[in-house]
């Protein structure tokens, strides 16, 4: 199986080869943010996670203190089943599952898609592991890893892909987490972490195992 970096990468140059206007202006929205260190205040190794509850696509609220009493935790925060990168991602979540929690952790994927919707259109209803809705975006902004979408991407969006991110995230349109990834231990204190401001670029699901492996 591809590597997801290698998939991701395949649709990046896909992407330029087929849009390479957008693209670049993508290049350029990417490269401002790093060169403003968009993410830095994402919280570090050795930092307390926030605890939060969110609901789940059933409605059904869940707790990550709750999840931290059976064994470390894997939260990653994605954009949206809209997202086609992180449809790649959490495939390739899905095919590591197993591995994932033969090590004792349970994987948490985030975002900010209505429980009611976000699991209806595509793969994500096939996955395993708990998908949670952060609707206001409140825990992605608690963990640092929040990010106001530009107009310019709003606008592709709105026009060439047809998608209202306000009517899918119930009103919260303009705010979208930076794909990132953290391990937290069952002492609730973050243990590694991954964030990337690049939202087509994602930790690679072996590097996941490979710490937890480490770590515990």
């Amino acid at each position: 199986m591809q590597k997801l970096r290698e998939q991701t990468d395949a649709k990046i140059a896909f992407g330029r080869k087929k849009n390479p206007e957008f693209m670049k202006g993508v290049d350029d929205i990417i490269n401002e943010a790093k060169a403003f260190e968009k993410g830095k205040n994402a919280i570090k190794i050795g930092e307390k996670a926030p605890d939060f509850i969110l609901p789940n696509p059933l409605g059904k609220d869940v707790q990550l203190s709750d999840l931290l009493s059976k064994g470390p935790v894997v939260v990653t925060f994605y954009r949206g089943s809209w997202c086609p990168y992180c449809n790649l991602q959490l495939r390739a979540l899905q095919a590591k599952l197993k591995e994932i929690e033969s090590l004792g952790a349970t994987l948490v994927a985030i975002s900010p898609e209505v429980p009611d919707t976000s699991m209806t259109k595509n793969e994500i209803s096939n996955m395993d592991f708990t998908v949670l809705s952060d609707q206001d975006a409140k825990v992605a902004s608690q963990y640092g890893v929040a990010w106001e979408v530009p107009e310019f991407l709003l606008d592709h969006m709105r026009i060439d892909r047809e998608l209202d991110l306000k009517e899918i995230n119930n009103g919260n349109g303009s705010v979208l987490p930076i794909p990132a990834t953290f391990i937290i231990g069952t002492n609730g204190l973050v243990q590694w972490n991954y964030v990337n401001v690049d939202y087509r670029t994602r930790s690679e699901p072996d590097e996941i195992i490979e710490a937890l492996k480490s770590i515990f």
